[in-house]
């Protein structure tokens, strides 16, 4: 059967097409007014340039092949970011902040979720060569101004800081598979588990590990926090920098979840994860990451965050369908003009070509052009057409 696809890989038909395209527009352009400027990485590349500094993860989701011309393996991207980061520290090599932006489809070898596509339409902003946290609230609002844009309002944007947890798993002192295991846990709220994972770490890391997954909520849980967890100065750095996040976008649904780690071997900072529209998934994912440019031969300062357009097109007001125009076949210089001056105006004017089968209704036409004592007018189309 030639027609079926591969599990999880789906064709877009006209209707889910054009509100994906209308979306990426309208997002990119929301980003260009912003200052942030298009860049349009390689769909392929040399496979440890794609899955630098993200982790094990982003290694068993990238599709491998070998290079016919260099017998290097190559990958098809899984994700741009650790593309843009290269772009940033390699080719584009500016001082100071450097704002850009992205779109395009990824591939991923196994689905993340059973209801997700293994080729998300990637869409993404990042900021380069800013250290503070202002640059990452930056990112939260202009996340939250695009979904707005989109018609799907964040209904929550649990913040988290990957810097709280590394503090106190370095304070533990366990071994990088005991910290692994400790990580799955907390992602799960998983407290019996963590309970056994931590038996026998000293306090009072072991209390504060435990305590992760109980810290979430609005901004009271960040003073929960500062009484609960060992004043270490990493900690109390990346409580700081959720607090300011959080009078600074007062205005936002953010919400605090400390045991939240998506991102733990790529982000570095403050991280993010945005919901809505009744979605028990995160509809965007973002944070900090400043050490993915040391690959590329600049570390750079950087936060950013992406999101699939598929999954925004599915869960957004549909645009009202817009009927086209009928224009019958003649060679006539005031009906090209006529028709030329309609599709400036945005309008969608068909040509009737000899011989077609069933009706124009039925081919998305509404209306007609007609010939009268004024030359061209459009009028409804007639019901036998």
């Amino acid at each position: 059967m030639r027609w079926v696809l591969p599990d999880f890989i789906q064709d877009a038909l006209p209707d889910e097409a054009a509100d994906i395209e209308r979306l990426r527009r309208l997002m990119l352009d929301a980003f260009r007014v912003r200052g942030y400027r298009l860049v349009q990485p390689p769909l392929l590349e040399y496979l440890d340039s794609l899955t630098t500094g993200a982790g094990q993860d982003l290694k068993l989701r990238t599709f491998k092949l070998v290079d016919q011309l260099s017998g290097r393996t190559m990958g098809v991207r899984a994700d741009m970011t650790p593309q843009v980061a290269r772009i940033d520290a390699h080719l584009l090599n500016q001082a100071g902040v450097a704002r850009l932006c992205y779109c395009g489809s990824v591939l991923h070898a196994l689905p993340s979720s059973l209801t997700a596509t293994r080729e998300p339409i990637q869409l993404g902003a990042e900021l380069y060569g800013h250290v503070g946290i202002d640059a990452d609230a930056e990112m939260i609002r202009l996340l939250a101004d695009v979904m707005a844009l989109a018609e799907v309002p964040a209904e929550r944007i649990d913040v988290g800081h990957v810097g709280l947890f590394r503090a106190l798993a370095a304070g533990a002192g366990l071994a990088p598979e005991r910290e692994e295991a400790l990580f799955d846990l907390l992602q799960s709220k998983d407290v019996p588990g963590l309970a056994e994972v931590l038996d026998g770490v000293a306090e009072p890391q072991r209390s504060a590990l435990l305590a992760l997954p109980r810290l979430y909520g609005g901004r009271e849980v960040l003073g929960r926090a500062a009484e609960v967890l060992p004043r270490l100065p990493e900690v109390r750095a990346a409580l700081a920098e959720l607090s300011r996040l959080a009078g600074m976008l007062q205005d936002l649904p953010l919400s605090f979840d400390l045991a939240d780690l998506r991102g733990y071997h790529y982000h570095s900072g403050a991280v993010f994860a945005a919901y809505a529209g009744g979605s028990p998934a995160a509809l965007a994912l973002g944070g900090r990451y400043d050490a993915v440019g040391e690959a590329f031969g600049r570390g750079r300062p950087a936060t950013g965050f992406s999101l699939d357009l598929r999954r925004f097109a599915s869960r957004g007001a549909r645009a009202p369908a817009r009927g086209a125009i009928l224009a019958p076949m003649k060679g006539d210089p005031a009906l090209a003009e006529a028709v030329a001056a309609l599709r400036a105006d945005g309008e969608i004017v068909v040509t009737e070509l000899p011989g077609h089968a069933g009706t124009w209704k039925a081919a998305g036409c509404d209306r007609q052009l007609i010939s009268g004592g004024d030359g061209w007018t459009v009028a409804p189309l007639s019901e036998e057409r």
